[in-house]
């Protein structure tokens, strides 16, 4: 059903947003301590532009509600709630709405990976194969037809590094030109029934490009969920759970949410052909996945991925609980592949291990920020950012499609880093 926001309908979103954001004092659930902008080194009246620009955003339906969180030396300087969780119920956005994270889930499970590195437990140049058997020799693809493609072996073995970096040659359908897309869209990844089921139809299908040859956005992170599994002998959700939600106290982040976690779980919008917006009934149905999704299958909230984005900051340590180890996080936010990320509009910077890294400079950039930042997005338009240097946090989140549309990312960046004093 297309609907269209009445009168009503935005002078109700206005109040929930100054519900939301008024008090300084904060909500007990926030999840971090809170101290006024200027204790942290802002202009107050320059950061207000940050809750204004998401109303305007808001009033002029270019999306239904957002929620967002701005910390600096550890402590929240804005945060809030603007809109609707659900236009069509009028239901309103609050900083408790469950949202589908997409892609960053893949920050949380490199963040497993490395775990398990420091354990000792895998290494970044074990070879996929020792791990995962059915991807031990995929063949590359080199030209030719669906029917009958051209491929070449592997001139190099797939590691945990190449993984981590996307640098593998595991690739997503849509991202490929014929015939590799019509491939990859027949091996049907998205209806596998579990990790080892997404693992079997992989291994059915041609690298894109030679590993360490080229930056390419794929499904690493997945295959690197099914490494997980494997080297534990436990599920994804319990890895993280055990390592990373109960340490830091991430209640509502899960691969499976329950029916209280579905209750305040956003709904999917897109622009309406009228110019409204409505439900994306194709993108809401395609959750949750009936396997764990290191990719993008994770659900949270602004609170919980507030505080693994604050501990990501603090070099691995929150509230004194160590995640990982201080040389691990700087290895993590180190651009990993030199230039090779230009060659993907989506990460025009620089990567690490999970993570894009802002370089000195670059023609790409479209936002203020320092170098070295790290941090990635999710498709439905959601964004986290670290900053050692300005030592903040930046997080975003709505349930949008396309990801990023009319450049909210850009607005959000640039109206907090042009507060700081």
């Amino acid at each position: 059903m297309i609907v269209r926001p009445m009168k009503s309908l935005l002078l109700a979103s206005k109040l929930v947003f100054l519900l939301a954001t008024a008090c300084l004092q904060g909500t007990p659930e926030l999840g971090l301590p809170e101290k006024s902008p200027a204790e942290l080194g802002f202009s107050t009246s320059r950061l207000e532009r940050v809750p204004a620009m998401f109303q305007r955003e808001i009033d002029a339906q270019r999306y239904a509600g957002a929620v967002w969180l701005v910390a600096r030396d550890g402590a929240v300087a804005s945060h809030g709630a603007v809109g609707w969780r659900d236009v069509a119920t009028q239901t309103p956005m609050t900083e408790d709405t469950v949202f589908r994270i997409y892609s960053m889930s893949k920050i949380i499970t490199s963040v497993a990976v490395l775990s398990l590195i420091e354990e000792g437990r895998l290494n970044l140049g074990d070879p996929i194969g020792v791990h995962l058997p059915a991807l031990r020799r995929r063949p590359v693809f080199v030209g030719g037809t669906e029917e009958a493609p051209e491929l070449e072996p592997l001139k190099r073995a797939l590691t945990i590094r190449h993984l981590l970096t996307h640098t593998s040659g595991f690739t997503f359908a849509p991202r490929e030109p014929e015939p590799l897309r019509s491939i990859w869209t027949r091996g049907d990844l998205w209806g596998s029934q579990s990790l080892d089921d997404f693992v079997e139809r992989t291994s059915t299908l041609p690298l894109a490009h030679q590993p360490g040859d080229a930056y390419t956005y794929g499904i690493n992170m997945d295959i690197l969920g099914a490494v997980i599994e494997k080297v534990t002998g436990q599920d994804l959700e319990t890895v993280m759970r055990e390592r990373i939600f109960a340490p830091l106290g991430m209640s509502s982040t899960t691969f499976q949410p329950g029916p209280e976690l579905m209750s305040r779980l956003a709904t999917i919008h897109r622009r309406a052909p009228d110019g409204g917006l409505e439900k994306d009934e194709e993108e809401t149905a395609e959750f949750p996945l009936a396997f764990a999704s290191g990719g993008s299958g994770l659900y949270s909230t602004l609170h919980d991925y507030a505080r693994f984005a604050q501990m990501l900051l603090n070099e691995g340590e929150l509230d004194g609980v160590r995640v990982l180890g201080r040389k691990t996080v700087e290895m993590m936010r180190t651009n990993q592949i030199g230039d090779l990320a230009g060659v993907d509009s989506r990460t025009p910077s620089g990567f690490g291990f999970g993570v894009r890294v802002r370089p000195e400079s670059s023609p790409q950039l479209k936002a203020l920020g320092s170098p070295g930042e790290f941090g990635w997005d999710g498709y439905a338009t959601l964004y986290v950012s670290m900053d050692p240097q300005e030592r903040m946090v930046l997080l975003l989140m709505l349930q949008h499609v396309p990801w990023n549309q009319n450049g909210i990312y850009e607005k959000f960046i640039n109206t907090t880093y042009q507060a700081l004093n």
